[in-house]
């Protein structure tokens, strides 16, 4: 009897092992085709990109500086909106409500310091405090890809489905909160440019689970490590 639970506790071990270490060849070799370990030693990112909603081009401007600070300007109807996050508050200006500055709170706060992780969750997750599991393979309408549950340090879910044969990550399922209800939005990656050696999707197609609310985004051009003051994330002052 003893010597049958010795065998099950240290099958129990090496399956943990070899789990681990079925995950960490999946994310070295994600991360090693999308040239993340330059990413990583970027500084600065400004990303131009238009998003179609609702029979609606929107041009959008993104800045993002490490290691925590986030811009996005948005053109609406001839109007600009604006949101930011200077590393410890966030501020919005939306001139249909009003040209004032707003603050940031709850969940707005938090989606906007999340913007402003360059690498993304899966990079560094274990410094992050996020759980990762490699969950098997899968089909994804033709195409293998692994699956991985990522349990973030705040509670929040997300799956990512990467190219067994590319390494490529091709979808991402994740359960967001907003107004104080979950949704869960699925995003679709295509399109994958090289800008500099790094491997970004320039087509991303958003569609939020149980309803027609959908969006895509198309990524114009990437520069890296362009000069951006800390006074552009801060909140304007009279």
């Amino acid at each position: 009897m003893k010597k049958n639970l010795f065998f099950f506790v240290l099958f129990l071990i090496t399956g943990t092992i070899v789990q681990a270490q079925s995950l960490e060849k999946v994310l070295d070799d994600y991360f090693k085709a999308t040239g993340m370990d330059k990413f990583s030693k970027v500084k600065t990112v400004e990303m131009k990109a238009k998003m179609s909603q609702m029979g609606m081009e929107l041009p959008m401007t993104i800045k993002i500086k490490k290691p925590d600070k986030f811009r996005m300007e948005m053109e609406i109807q001839g109007q600009k909106a604006i949101t930011a996050y200077d590393g410890k508050n966030g501020w919005t200006i939306a001139p249909w409500v009003s040209p004032e500055p707003q603050d940031l709170a709850g969940e707005q706060l938090e989606q906007a310091k999340e913007q402003a992780d360059l690498q993304g969750d899966l990079w560094e997750w274990e410094k992050k405090g996020h759980k990762a599991t490699l969950m098997g393979k899968e089909d994804l309408e033709g195409t293998e890809v692994y699956k991985v549950k990522l349990e973030k340090k705040n509670g929040d879910i997300q799956y990512y489905f990467i190219d067994t044969d590319t390494n490529m990550l091709l979808k991402t399922v994740a359960t967001v909160k907003q107004n104080g209800q979950e949704m869960e939005v699925e995003s679709i990656m295509g399109n994958y440019k090289d800008f500099d050696g790094i491997i970004i999707p320039t087509s991303i197609e958003n569609k939020v689970k149980g309803t027609n609310q959908s969006g895509n985004i198309e990524i114009e051009s990437m520069k890296f490590d362009v000069d951006m003051p800390d006074s552009l994330f801060e909140k304007p002052v009279k």
